[in-house]
């Protein structure tokens, strides 16, 4: 019978191997990819990925998740809050607890 030291031993060379595997596969599968968009003539746009560069990014239509802000308010000092979700800056917490109102700050 073999031992947990033994197990774990043959645990890691397999992980090990399995990780070589999946790396020879995605390079074949890439490889694959690139020889019918070739045949085809099918670009990364078309596929509706970013710039064309063949990375993720959002397609046609669809928004980034970090789309610019619409300012709202801006302080005395020029900072900016969008008036969003979540909490609000530290310059609007001490504007309101000084009595003054959030329209004073508009935009």
């Amino acid at each position: 019978m073999a031992t947990y030291l033994e197990l774990k031993a043959q645990a890691e060379q397999l992980m090990a191997e399995a990780e070589a595997m999946r790396l020879k596969e995605i390079e074949d599968a890439i490889a694959d990819i690139k020889s019918k968009m070739k045949a085809y003539g099918i670009t990364a746009r078309d596929l509706g990925l970013q710039g064309g560069s063949g990375g993720p990014g959002p397609g046609p239509g669809r928004r980034s998740a970090r789309a610019a802000k619409v300012v709202k308010y801006r302080s005395p000092s020029g900072e900016t809050w969008s008036g969003g979700r979540g909490r609000k800056p530290g310059w609007v917490v001490r504007a309101l607890k000084e009595g003054r109102n959030l329209e004073e700050f508009a935009v």
